[in-house]
């Protein structure tokens, strides 16, 4: 263990980090579920509140679960990576008389070794990292000042369960392996030693290309919000995909990447290329999945954001909006030169639906309008036009099925209501009901923020309405409501990505450094044949670079399989196939990776060569 202490190193910080990241999410999932709400609150404030922690609830669980997807693929594929490097070691403790079990165990010790070691740190590290989310989500408005993640006892418990389990678990994949390859095989790199891929890599690879392959079909057929929900997880089960197909796909791709070197280095590095395709292809599997999650995601939740703002824009009849608040579209309607005024106020509410143990109490959005107005300014929603001033109708946001539902406004109870399917659903969301003007007492909406959409008399002047709030043109009001919603959904990537983003940059590093820590030998040899020790390490950058290069392609195709579900499903909702990729963000996420890789190949090459060749290689005789 200490000849190979950076690989030992490297497996411990993957499981530190990872337990680190996902305690840190589920402590602050639990404190969010269980905040109180503050006291003193009126009660639309209170429902505001309530609605608030739900949407910072169903935030953290999604970050909760990329945590627990980056710490399951990073930590296993980390163990698999150091068993299979010292594989010659292995070979020669069965020449001395070791037996399978004896190797089975001795590697399954050490993952429970280094995985309670790497927990143990990863909890008072993931207080640090709770510290920074906590921070993270107070300084966008997710929650409020004083939010701030609670400590539980049986984290403890949890933390050190979560990084044995998952050590073991990579490494007993590898270790059972290992104990199969014949120790002759091992050390000539022969027979079952080079066989790269194993039955469980064809059937994670195929099952869950499978299941990206399902997600992309599926997505278009789930609405708004199921099918944005399936678009962003199609590069999780991709990048999964492409990470298991590694070994044939990554050096093959690397292959085909000018390294910039010619003569004796090229030849070197395509060697390198073509023999340590196991290498290789634990290299760039973190590549791929950062590269698949950041750029699938962040583009997905663009492109939705995108396609949001073009629908409204096409199913918004009118020339002006005053934000205001209350009532306001008759007097506005009044002012010479307005043709019509439809008046949208919004008001937090909480609704009832089921009975007994199917029972469910949620805090939505409610639009109150007039029905006929808002058929008017919104083509396509005609269907109010034949509801009765006692119904309420689904909203854009098309959570809320038809029938009977109990809704209740801040300090008033409207009672169970029939609910008539009402406007079509729309990409970005919205008020989840809409309820008639009739309904609700008019001092309920006097001081409810409101938007009153206005059309104006064709061949007349704009008229003045800033006596009655804030004027904008259509075309400003859905700018700066793109800016915000963007502002938003970039808040959100942030939180969500971040620091899982950052997690698999240090997981890329991890690998380029064990990669390079066994192969001492291999660059003496290189060395002892007449390359200088600046050749050797020129050779071995432009190996990581290519492969860095490989594992970023492989992203970019899974995160395609995101783009496609994007382009069906905002087709399927709006009419019109919408994508908009974010390519600065990928192009400073490629420079980001093959700079890290670059430097750390550099610095971990240049230490690996340190000695003089002729002393290392003779005191391996």
């Amino acid at each position: 263990m200490a000849e190979r202490w950076s690989l030992f190193v490297g497996a411990t910080l993957s499981v530190c980090l990872g337990v680190a990241l996902v305690q840190s999410s589920l402590l602050l999932l639990i404190t969010a579920a269980t905040m109180d709400t503050p006291g003193g609150l009126s009660p639309t404030e209170r429902l505001r509140f309530d609605d608030g922690r739900t949407a910072a609830v169903s935030m953290l669980g999604v970050v909760m679960g990329g945590a627990a997807f980056l710490a399951i693929f990073i930590i296993s594929s980390t163990f698999a990576f150091t068993v299979d490097q010292r594989r010659r070691d292995l070979a020669l403790l069965r020449l001395v008389g070791g037996s399978r079990g004896q190797l089975r165990r001795l590697l399954l010790g050490e993952a429970v070794l280094l995985g309670t070691l790497g927990a143990g740190l990863g909890i008072p590290a993931g207080l640090g990292v709770m510290a920074v989310q906590a921070w993270l989500m107070r300084r966008m408005g997710f929650v409020p000042d004083g939010f701030h993640g609670q400590w539980r006892m049986w984290i403890l418990g949890a933390s050190i369960g979560t990084g044995l389990v998952l050590a073991v678990a990579g490494a007993m994949a590898a270790a059972h392996r290992a104990a199969r390859v014949r120790p002759l095989d091992a050390l000539r790199d022969s027979g079952e030693a080079t066989r790269v891929m194993t039955a469980g890599r064809w059937i994670l690879g195929l099952l869950f290309l499978g299941g990206a392959l399902a997600l992309a079909i599926v997505a278009p057929h789930g609405g708004p919000a199921g099918g944005q929900a399936m678009a962003m997880n199609v590069p999780l089960c991709a990048a999964v995909a492409a990470a298991a197909f590694g070994p044939l796909l990554i050096p093959a791709v690397a292959r085909l990447i000018p390294t910039g070197t010619g003569g004796p280095l090229g030849s070197l590095t395509r060697a390198n290329l073509r023999d340590g395709r196991r290498r290789s292809a634990s290299v760039a599997a973190p590549v791929t999945v950062l590269v698949a999650l950041v750029l699938g995601q962040a583009g997905a939740s663009a492109s939705f954001t995108t396609s949001g703002i073009e629908q409204l824009r096409r199913t918004t009849a009118a020339d002006l909006v005053v934000e205001s608040s209350g009532p306001i579209g008759e007097r506005i309607a009044a002012v010479p030169g307005v043709a019509s005024a439809s008046t949208e106020i919004e008001l937090p509410a909480q609704i009832t639906t089921g009975a007994g143990e199917d029972r469910e109490t949620s805090t939505i959005t409610v639009l109150v309008v007039d029905f006929a107005a808002y058929a008017r300014t919104h083509p396509g929603s005609e269907a109010l036009l034949g509801l009765d001033h006692r119904t309420a109708a689904t909203g854009p946001g098309g959570d809320i099925s038809a029938g009977t539902t109990r809704v209740e406004l801040p300090g008033l109870d409207l009672g169970d209501l029939p609910v008539a399917a009402g406007v079509p659903a729309a990409v970005s969301g919205g008020a989840d009901l809409l309820l008639p003007r009739g309904m609700v007492p008019p001092a309920q909406l006097t001081s409810a923020p409101s938007a009153t959409f206005v059309r104006v008399t064709p061949g007349t002047a704009l008229p003045d309405l800033t006596a009655h709030g804030k004027v904008s043109t259509v075309d400003r009001w859905l700018a700066a409501d793109a800016e915000t919603r963007g502002s938003t959904s970039n808040k959100i990537m942030v939180l969500v990505l971040g620091l899982g983003a950052l997690y698999a940059l240090v997981g890329v590093v991890n690998s380029v450094v064990i990669g390079a820590a066994a192969r001492r030998r291999e660059f003496a040899e290189a060395r002892v044949t007449g390359l200088s020790r600046g050749q050797v390490i020129r050779a071995a950058l432009a190996e990581s670079s290519a492969v860095s290069v490989a594992g970023i392609l492989l992203g970019l195709v899974a995160a395609g399989g995101a783009f496609i579900a994007v382009l069906n499903t905002t087709a399927a909702v709006t009419g019109t196939a919408t994508l908009d990729p974010p390519w600065t963000l990928f192009a400073g996420l490629t420079a980001t990776i093959l700079l890290a890789t670059g430097v750390t190949s550099v610095i971990t090459s240049w230490s690996a060569t340190r000695e003089r060749p002729v002393l290392l290689l003779g005191a391996r005789e």
